[in-house]
């Protein structure tokens, strides 16, 4: 399956609600990482438990979007029988999922802004997750997340209002390339500083990680977020 590495900082933050999970399963590897939405001891708590619950789900199921579909559908069931009031409190995070299974394709999923990238042998980095947010929505504010993990529209209702199902997926052949997962507070700072993503995706996956985290806390101005990613090579 490959080498892989994670790193993370808590920024400005009062508390990491950044999680990473990997799990294998008959083969197929799921690599997680989820973002929580806010900064409590309770967002940490949930953030944790739910993206090593994904994990779990994503490698049983062989694949991302079931594993992501799986774990977003039971939440938002559990939440829409509780009243408003108590379910607006609920903890919620942004997702990323990717899972590598011998003989096919990576599978990526997503819902909210974590992102996945893909770098192939001879360099070239390619997104493959589109963000969902106002700024993708109608060039507001990005960030104001129009779909997330801990959210009850279906993927009907989250096109009505944003354009976008709540869960969206790609596939691609990635053999020999580095999948990178990385939350908004480890890609905005160099993005919006003009720099390179591929530049700190040197070396082996725990020297990048390590890299990566530390320039965009070190780019990221007045106030810095949560600072997570996840490298892996793929084989």
């Amino acid at each position: 399956m490959g080498n892989h590495a994670t790193a993370q900082l808590i920024g400005d933050r009062s508390h990491q609600c950044d999680a990473t999970a990997t799990y294998t399963h008959n083969g197929a590897r799921a690599y997680v990482l989820c973002d929580g939405i806010g900064s409590t001891p309770a967002v940490r708590r949930w953030t944790l438990a739910t993206t090593r619950r994904l994990a779990v789900v994503a490698a049983r199921h062989g694949d991302a979007e079931a594993g992501l579909r799986t774990v977003y559908t039971n939440i938002a069931r559990q939440r829409a029988q509780r009243d408003p009031w108590t379910r607006d409190r609920m903890p919620a995070a942004c997702a990323v999922v990717a899972v590598a299974a011998p003989g096919k394709p990576l599978t990526v999923a997503w819902c909210g802004d974590s992102r996945a990238y893909l770098l192939t042998p001879t360099g070239t980095l390619t997104r493959l997750t589109e963000d969902h947010n106002l700024r993708r929505v109608r060039g507001g504010n990005r960030n104001l997340i129009t779909s997330c993990l801990g959210g009850t529209d279906t993927d009907t209702e989250t096109i009505d209002h944003s354009g976008h199902p709540a869960i969206e997926t790609v596939t691609r052949h990635a053999d020999g390339c580095r999948l990178l997962l990385a939350s908004d507070g480890a890609y905005e700072p160099l993005e919006d500083s003009c720099r390179t993503l591929s530049d700190y995706l040197i070396g082996t996956p725990t020297e990048a990680a390590r890299d990566f985290t530390q320039a965009a806390i070190d780019h990221a101005g007045q106030y810095a977020d949560n600072a997570t990613v996840l490298i892996a090579d793929l084989d």
